[in-house]
């Protein structure tokens, strides 16, 4: 399954690093809101923590 992002968020999404982008599509993710959005970049945060 390729990473989504919906365009409803997309302007949000491309304000990140591409680095961070890269990470985040990485993961095989849906991203269809800014919720969605969040929760990834929360999970990133914890494994980089943990």
């Amino acid at each position: 399954m390729a990473s989504y992002v919906s365009p409803a968020i997309r302007d949000k999404f491309e304000t990140l690093s591409i680095d961070l982008k890269n990470v985040i599509l990485e993961r095989n993710v849906q991203i269809n809101t800014i919720h969605d959005l969040i929760a990834v970049l929360e999970q990133i945060v914890n494994e980089a923590e943990g």
